[in-house]
Formats: structure tokens, sequence, C-alpha cells
């Protein structure tokens, strides 16, 4: 009698739960303000930033991030990984190897993550790990370079600091909570240990990875108001094209693949990129389905565009959904969302803590490419944003976003992914109110 009885209760609340949803979803529609002005546009910012982020990051950005994370879950052993990165390994070597791993990347929070995904599957520590994720976008040399000619030599030399000081800090935090949970991760990991003496050389894997790395720097080169950042932007396409062609002479030299498909199809990627000069992109991605297709024929890398895909279906359409929301709330650079740019400048407009911790909030849920948050904060402090907020949004912006976000939680899990983006967004506060009460009016 007691088991039908609670039988009954779990089903009527099951359907209690889904009444209670549908009404919700039904007032959400009901009272949408449709044929507003503001709401009709944030719609088409979302739609437009979306279109921005697939044009401009999909294939530039993303495709060959999923081929060099794929590539790491297939060619980097994992006794290699946990020896300088796994919860085991001497913190001081594992954080600086990450944190230099992330800086010489120079990406956007998006592209890091199938990076960021790689190694931890491979039994990175989480420490290590979340240093590497943070690094790689906040550790820009570029963009502190422009922060600085932009915004100011002292602001520039506190976020180069500050990033730098956070990926340490973070990782070590983030060790420090889970170490007990890390610990049996590493005895898991230690126990799946192969065989490495089929392995290749150490110094050809290194060079195979650090041309994959230089293609996607190069490739997503921003240009920038500096004489020798212009001189490099306007090189960017030959340099790419050098760097492929040596990767594909790599694969021919070392990994044995069949020199008459790569060399065709470097063939063919010339002859686009001959009748197409405008069109980089189109020569960059058939490259890349290309050697994807010469993989998948191959039974010993057939690997590689397997565990490719898998980093992309699992973070693509995460990303596109984030960057499809955030753009709906706070719109493109220079163009408004939902929420009103007056405000924002209002709410951002001292040093006052309020004033950091909703900049930091801000930057952690707004999407930054590489170098599109200098302007931003510029065009902010221009309207009379206080120095402190200023810095906490460049601490936070360009390492976390919502789409950002969303992935981390399918790689860490929910309780993770909080922790961490509360971290940064509680070091930015700190940093930035300290920075703008008491550095800036010493």
């Amino acid at each position: 009698m007691t088991e039908k009885l609670l039988a009954i209760y779990r089903s009527n609340q099951r359907e209690g739960n889904l009444l209670f949803f549908m009404i919700l979803v039904f007032l959400a529609i009901y009272f949408i303000p449709a044929g507003t002005e503001r709401f009709d546009n944030a719609i088409l910012e979302a739609f437009r930033l979306t279109n921005w982020y697939a044009r401009e990051h999909v294939i530039l950005c993303l495709l060959p991030a999923f081929l060099i994370a794929g590539a790491m879950a297939v060619y980097i052993s994992q006794g290699s990984v946990m020896r300088y990165l796994g919860p085991a390994a001497p913190k001081p070597v594992a954080f600086t190897v990450a944190s230099v791993s992330g800086t010489l990347l120079a990406v956007c929070s998006c592209t890091v993550l199938p990076l960021f995904g790689g190694i931890y599957r491979r039994g990175a520590g989480l420490g290590a790990a979340v240093a590497f994720l943070y690094s790689g976008p906040a550790i820009n040399i570029m963009a502190i370079v422009v922060t600085a000619k932009v915004l100011g030599a002292e602001i520039g030399l506190a976020r180069a600091v500050g990033a730098i000081v956070f990926a340490i800090v973070i990782g070590g935090i983030m060790h420090l909570i889970y170490r007990k949970e890390e610990a049996q991760r590493s005895v898991s990991n230690a126990r799946g240990f192969g065989d490495d003496s089929a392995e290749k050389p150490v110094g050809i894997i290194a060079l195979f990875f650090a041309l994959m790395v230089g293609i996607l720097v190069f490739a997503n080169w921003a240009a920038a108001d500096s004489d020798t950042w212009m001189a490099i932007h306007a090189l960017k396409w030959p340099i790419t094209a050098a760097l492929a062609a040596a990767l594909g002479g790599l694969l021919i030299w070392r990994w044995n693949w069949p020199p008459v498909q790569l060399l065709t199809l470097g063939a063919v990627i010339a002859v686009i990129a001959i009748m197409a000069p405008g069109m980089p992109e189109l020569p960059f991605v058939i490259g890349i389905g290309g050697l994807m297709l010469i993989a998948m024929l191959r039974e010993d890398d057939r690997e590689w565009p397997v565990q490719s895909w898998d980093f992309a279906k699992q973070i693509l359409p995460l990303l596109l959904a984030g960057v499809f929301v955030a753009g709906f709330a706070l719109g493109r650079p220079g163009h408004e969302g939902m929420i009103p740019s007056e405000w924002v400048a209002i709410a951002v407009g001292d040093n006052s803590l309020l004033s950091t911790i909703l900049a930091s909030v801000l930057g952690a849920l707004m999407y930054f490419s590489t170098l599109t948050e200098v302007p931003i904060v510029e065009a902010l402090m221009g309207s009379g944003m206080g120095k402190g907020p200023a810095l906490a949004l460049l601490l936070a912006g360009p390492a976390l976003s919502l789409p950002n976000m969303l992935v981390i939680r399918t790689i860490l899990g929910t309780q993770k992914t909080l922790v961490y983006c509360a971290l940064v967004v509680v070091m930015a506060t700190i940093t930035g109110f300290a920075y703008g009460n008491w550095w800036v009016s010493a």
C-alpha cells in the first residue's frame, strides 16, 4: 500500500513539474515584448553576432583547434602528460608548463576549449589544466601590448602581472579544493599507462604540434596599430602556407603518409588560393578537410579525425548557442542588445566595489574575440568607467564568456565550473578594486 501511494505521489509530482514548466514557457511567450524596437533589435543582434562568430572564428579558430585536440588524444602519450602536467607532477613544473603553453597560443576563450579538453582527457591535473585554460586567452602578448598602448602603460602592466598571477593562483586553488579527487584520478590514470616504446620520438611529436599551433596562431593574427604587428599581419597567409607545407613534409617524412595524396592536396589548395585570393578561408577549410580524409583512409591515423569530430560535436553546438544568447543580451561591440549600454556605463562608472563586481560579472558573461576587449574598455572609460572596473573587465572578460562556461561544464561538471568562474570573478574584483582605489590613487 505504501509503495503504491509513493508511486502515485511520484507520478503526480512529475506531472506537476511538467505543468509548471509549461506554464512558465507559455507566460514567457505570452509576455515577450515582440514588436518593440529593443527586443526586435536584440534578436537581430543575436543572429548577427552568431553569424559573425561563424564567419570569423569557426573556420580559422575552432577547426584547427579541434584538429590539435584530436591529435593530443591520439599522438601524445598519457605517460608524458602525467609526467609534466598530471596531479602528481611537481606543481612548479606543471603550472609553468601549462601557463607557458597557454601563453604561446594567444587564442580567445572559446578556441582554447578543445585544447583544454584534450590535455585534461589525457590526464593533466585539474590545477595545471585550469592554469592552461586561463592563460591561453588572458596572457595574450599582443593584447597586453595593445592594452598598454591604447589604455596606458600602467593598466597594461597591471593586466600582464594580474593575468600571470591569476593563472597560477586559480590553478593552485582548484588543485587544493579537489586534491583528494585528483589523487584518485591520478591512480586511475596510472593504471591505464601503456607501453610508450611504439611512440614517435619526442622531438618529432613536438615539431608536429608546434607546426599546427603555428598555423592556428598565424591564421588568426589580428591587425594592430603597430608597424611590427602590421608587418606580421601582412605576411600572415604566406607564413601560414609555409607552416602548412612544412606540416605536410613532416607527415610524409616521419609519419609515412602517401606523398602523392598530400602533394595533390597541396596543389589543389594552391590553385584555389590563387583563383580566390580574397577568400583565404576556402583553401584553409579544404586543406583541413583533405587532411582529415587522408587520415581516415589510414588505419594507423584513423583515430585522429574520430577524436577531432568527438570534440567538435561536443563543443560547437554549445558555443553557437552561448554566442546567440550573449548577442541577445549584450549585442555586438558598439551595438545594442537587450541590456542598454547606458546601464553598463552607469553601473561601472566609478571605482567602487559594486562597480568592480559588476564589471567582473559582465566581463565574464560577454564574448570577446582577441583584441576586441581593448576598444570596448576604451569606449567605456570614455563614458566614465573607473580604472578599477576597467582592469577587472580586462582580467575576467577574455578568459570567460557565456559560451565558454557552457562548454567547460561538459568537461569539468557543474560544480568545478562554478568554482572556476567564481574564482576568476572574485580575483578580478579584488585586483580591480585594489588597483582603482590604492594603486591609482597613491
